[in-house]
């Protein structure tokens, strides 16, 4: 199943705004300079959770819940677990 999914068959798409870059950070208070590598290392990681709703992927990992825009691949935001 996983490796069917298609948000995985899809991580070299992957991309986001400059707003969500600053969002991101904000949110899981990442200091790394490259936000999509970093979202691009969780949702490839094994444990990741990745379902679809609507218009939207979301992968849950090692306590985070990932966004991304199912149509064009941008990935929306990230958040804490349980936020």
């Amino acid at each position: 199943m996983r490796a069917d999914n298609e948000l995985l068959k899809n991580l070299d798409t992957l991309h986001t705004t400059e707003l969500g870059v600053k969002r991101i950070k904000r949110n899981v208070s990442l200091d790394t300079a490259d936000v999509v590598d970093w979202c691009k290392n969780k949702i490839n990681s094994a444990n990741a959770v990745i379902t679809r709703r609507g218009k939207n992927w979301y992968v849950n990992v090692d306590g985070f819940i990932i966004t991304v825009n199912a149509y064009n691949y941008t990935i929306i935001t990230a958040h804490k677990a349980g936020r």
